[in-house]
Order: structure tokens, then sequence, then C-alpha cells
């Protein structure tokens, strides 16, 4: 009892402290709630637009927090590359586009099969990178210090960085990136409006209606095949023989393998899935956000681990449901409050997720570890 006492007057001062941080920082990061409700009274639908946002740019950190929690579910290890292995589909992609005639084809038809092949390229490259960097750099770590691994993770994510880094800066792509120098950003044209407008379509999918919102087809999309790659996975998980191996593996590595499963092969495979899902979301990305640069793997991977905790890391749900909360956050923040601190407000989150329920928003389910 005396602990648990202990403990709860821990949270309660822990709380008075953030609560004081929050009003005395507040205002400076633009937290001033009467011009919050104003904002929101004198413009009602702005609000539902910011919502639109954020769910888009929630779709795309929960595909890439699966990647974190399915791994740290299989293995408990948090890898930090994973994010940069997002960064490397996105310039897969770009350069496939590139190389494809696909960013300066007019017809619509073209146009489609060429994201549909730099979607299916990008996803081949990120799990087969992503397998690759398991069986290399952490394989022969599984049994050491989670310190060790932890390390490696971030070396790896280095290396990626700087494999980026001199993709973006060859001379031979710069006509087709748009832009000169290595570590600028580069564009990612605006494919899905090229489409629209090639069956004379407009972009805004609610022009029509005589509602003052923008729901383009780039919201649409993104929404769309996050659905489908969520919902494919929770039926992989759940249904096939492989999935089913996965779940064993997270629940008792030693007890799975003496019931005949081959644990390097579901590891491989976890990493392989998760490396996919990453290679896809940047192919989403570049497309929704039309922009590519060698750093965005770092910014976005952090974001991204947070959903995973924030959910509950190792719950594939709960990497779903972080990942949306994260990008509504950070929708609301950029309209509402200031830009220059979303990355702070998103890891105020972090620390009070980490303080006060460790566990994350869902807890950790055994069975739904992946």
């Amino acid at each position: 009892m005396g602990k648990a006492n202990n403990l709860k007057i821990r949270n309660v001062l822990i709380t008075i402290v953030v609560i004081y941080i929050v009003l005395l920082i507040g205002p400076i990061a633009g937290f001033d709630i009467p011009n919050i409700y104003a904002q929101v009274a004198a413009n009602p639908l702005q609000l539902v637009q910011f919502l639109i946002i954020g769910l888009a740019n929630g779709a795309i950190l929960s595909i890439i927090a699966l990647g974190y929690t399915m791994v740290y579910g299989i293995i408990e290890l948090v890898n930090f590359a994973h994010g940069d292995v997002y960064m490397i589909g996105v310039f897969t992609s770009l350069t496939v586009l590139s190389l494809t005639g696909t960013l300066d084809a007019k017809d619509p038809g073209r146009i489609i099969l060429g994201l549909i092949f730099a979607l299916v390229i990008s996803i081949a490259v990120g799990a087969g990178l992503n397998a690759f960097i398991e069986r290399v750099a952490y394989r022969r770590l599984r049994n050491s210090s989670r310190l060790a691994a932890l390390i490696s993770a971030i070396g790896v994510s280095f290396i990626l960085e700087n494999i980026g880094l001199i993709w973006a800066g060859q001379t031979w792509l710069v006509p087709l990136f748009g832009t000169t120098g290595g570590a600028s950003q580069k564009s990612f044209p605006d494919l899905l409006g090229k489409i629209m407008a090639g069956y004379g379509l407009n972009v805004n999918l609610l022009a029509n209606t005589g509602i003052k919102l923008t729901f383009n087809i780039k919201d649409a999309l993104v929404l769309v095949l996050a659905a489908v790659m969520m919902t494919g996975l929770r039926l992989f998980v759940q249904n096939t023989k492989t999935g089913k191996a996965m779940r064993a593996v997270a629940q008792n590595r030693d007890a799975s393998k003496m019931l005949g499963i081959d644990i390097d092969n579901v590891i491989s495979t976890t990493f392989a899935i998760g490396g996919g899902l990453a290679g896809a979301a940047g192919l989403m990305a570049g497309l929704y956000n039309n922009t590519a640069w060698w750093f965005m793997g770092f910014r976005v991977g952090l974001e991204s681990f947070t959903a995973a905790v924030l959910g509950g890391i190792g719950n594939i749900t709960g990497g779903m449901l972080g990942g949306f909360l994260i990008g509504l956050l950070a929708s609301f923040s950029d309209g509402y409050l200031n830009a220059r601190w979303t990355h702070a407000w998103v890891f105020v989150i972090l620390v009070l997720v980490l303080l006060f329920r460790p566990s994350g928003l869902l807890g950790e389910h055994v069975g739904e570890k992946a």
C-alpha cells in the first residue's frame, strides 16, 4: 500500500509540474486557448480541413510505425534505421519514375502504370534492404545486450542517410530530380494531379459539391492505400501459417523453436514485411508531400516511433492508432498553434505516455504481437 500511495503521489506531482510547464511555455508555443476557440468559432470548416490533413499524414505514419512495432514485438529491438529505409523508398520510387519516363509522361494511363511499377519496386527494395540489415547487422547481436543492438541500429541509420545523400547528389540524376546539389530537397512531381487533369477531372474531389473543403485525390489515395495495407497485414498475421508463426515467436521464442518453427526465417520475414511497408509509405509520402530529402527519414522515423510507443509498441492495432493520433496532433499544431513547436508537442506526448502509461494506450497484447 505504501508503494502504491507513493506512486500516486509521484504521478500527481509530475502532473502538476507538466501542467505548470505547459501553462508557462504554452503561450510562446501558440497554446492560447481563447485564440484557438475564436479561430474554430470563426471558421469551423477549417477544423475539418485540418482533420483531413492529419488523417492523411497519420495514415503514412501508421504504415511506418507498423514496421517499428512488428520488429519490437518479435525481438524487442527498436530498429532506428527503419525511418531511413522509408527514405530509401522515397528515392527509389522517384528514381524509378524518372528512369521509366513517367515524370514527363502526358498520358494518364502510362502514369498510372508507372506508379504501380514504382510501388512494386519500392516495396521490393524496402523489403530486401530491411531483411539484409537484419541478416548483417542484427542477427549476430541477437543474444547480446540490448545496448549493442541499439548502437548497431543507430550505425545502420547513419549509413543509410549517407547513401541517401550520395544518391541524391548523382550528376546523372540531377536533371531528372529537377534540382541541383546533393543536400538540397528534391522535387517529387504531382503525378496524381496530372492524372486527374488528363481525364479532365478536378483534383479536389469535393469541388462540385458546394462544400468549401479540399479533399484531394492525394488524400483519398493515401487513406485507401493505408487501409488496404493495414487490413492486409492484419489478415496475414491472423490467418496465414507464417503469421501464426510470427505470433508464436512473439509469445515465446524458445517454445516456438522446440515446436519446429524456423526462428531466423520468421524474424527475417518480419523485417521484410516492415521494410516493404516502409517502401510503400515512401511512394505515398512522395506523392502526397511532393518532396524528397536524404534526411527526411530521421524526422519521420522519430514521429513513427513515437506513434508506436503511443499506441503500444508491439501492438499492431496500437501502432495504427498512434500514427493517426500523431498525424492529427501535428496537423492541429501546425494550424492552430505554432508550426515551429509541433515536434516539441509530439515529444511532450511521448514523455507523458512513458511516464503515465509505458505500455501505450492499448497496452501490449502478446497475441497480436508481430
